[in-house]
C-alpha cells in the first residue's frame, strides 16, 4: 500500500485543535512511537521515576523544594525581596513547563485586602503581572465599583503559568506556599479575598466545595508568627466570563468584604 502524502489542511486543523486545547509547547527533541512499549527492568523503572520527579523540582525532591522556598521566603524583608526570591526559585515544577517568567503581584502592598487567585494565565505570563487579562480586567471593574480598587494587593497560589491554563496541583501550590505566606506576613491585611476553588482550598486547607464555603468568613492563620486575617472565598472572575449570571453572587461577596473593612476601621476608635 502506497502511503498517502499528508493533507496540509487536515494537519493545520489538527494543530489548531491542540493549540485551542492548550497544548502550546513540545518537550522532546525527537518524536516517540507510543505504539511500541518495551518494559525496562523494575529497578530501572524506579530509578527513572525518581529522576523524573526530582527533575520537576529543579533537581530537588518535593520536600527539599518546599524547604528551599521557606529559606528564601524567610530572608525576604519586603515585597520586592519576595519577588526576587520567587524569580530565583527553581523548585516549582511549573517553571519547567513552558512558562516565560515568574508572575508575583501587583497593587498596593500596604492596602487592606490581599487578593489571591489560582494561577497566572497567558496574558499574565506575557506581561509579568497577575490579573491583567480579561478576568483581571473584570476583577478591577468589580473592585472599583465597590470603592476597593486602591486597597488591594493581588497575587496567586502559584507564580508560573500552568500548561494549557489548567489549575495548579496541590504539589505545585505547596512549593509556592512559603512565598505566599511571607507576602501575607509582610502585608498583614485586614482581609483576604480568595478567588476560585483552587485558591480557597489551598489557603484554607480544606476539601469543602467552593459553593459550600463562598460568602463565609474563615480565618487564615500562619503556623508561625501569629499572623492571621479573616478570609472570604468567592467565584473566580474567569467563571463569570462564562457565566455572567453569577456576577450577582460575587457582588454580594464583595459588598460583604467592603462592609467588613468599614467595621474594622471603626472598631479601633470605639
Amino acid at each position: 500500500m502506497t502511503p498517502q502524502p499528508p493533507d496540509a489542511a487536515a494537519t493545520e486543523a489538527l494543530l489548531a485543535f491542540w493549540r485551542d486545547a492548550g497544548v502550546d509547547a513540545c518537550y522532546l527533541d525527537a518524536p516517540v512511537d507510543r505504539t511500541v512499549f518495551v518494559a525496562p527492568p523494575p529497578s530501572q523503572m524506579v530509578q527513572k521515576a525518581s529522576a523524573s520527579v526530582t527533575a520537576l523540582y529543579g533537581g530537588m525532591s518535593g520536600a527539599e523544594a518546599v524547604n528551599e522556598a521557606r529559606r528564601l521566603a524567610a530572608a525576604a524583608a519586603s515585597m520586592d525581596d519576595v519577588a526576587q526570591a520567587i524569580a530565583a526559585f527553581e523548585g516549582c515544577p511549573l517553571r519547567a513547563m513552558g512558562a516565560r517568567q515568574a508572575v508575583f503581584a501587583r497593587g498596593n502592598p500596604k492596602g487592606s485586602i490581599l487578593l489571591i487567585g489560582e494561577a497566572p494565565g497567558e496574558t499574565e505570563d506575557l506581561r509579568g503581572q497577575p490579573f491583567v487579562g480579561q478576568a483581571g480586567q473584570l476583577t478591577d471593574r468589580i473592585l472599583a465599583a465597590a470603592g476597593l480598587a486602591d486597597q488591594v494587593f493581588m497575587t496567586n497560589t502559584v507564580f508560573w503559568k500552568p500548561p494549557g491554563n489548567r489549575l495548579p496541583t496541590p504539589q505545585e501550590q505547596a512549593a509556592c506556599a512559603p512565598f505566599l505566606e511571607r507576602a501575607f506576613a509582610l502585608m498583614q491585611p485586614k482581609a483576604v479575598l480568595l478567588l476560585g476553588a483552587a485558591a480557597a482550598k489551598s489557603v484554607l486547607n480544606t476539601e469543602e466545595s467552593l459553593m459550600k464555603i463562598r460568602g463565609q468568613w474563615r480565618e487564615w492563620r500562619l503556623a508561625e508568627g501569629g499572623v492571621s486575617a479573616p478570609a472570604l472565598a468567592t467565584l473566580h472572575p474567569a467563571f463569570l466570563l462564562r457565566q455572567p449570571q453569577a456576577k450577582r453572587v460575587v457582588w454580594a461577596d464583595i459588598l460583604a468584604l467592603a462592609s467588613h473593612l468599614d467595621t474594622a476601621q471603626v472598631e479601633p476608635d470605639a
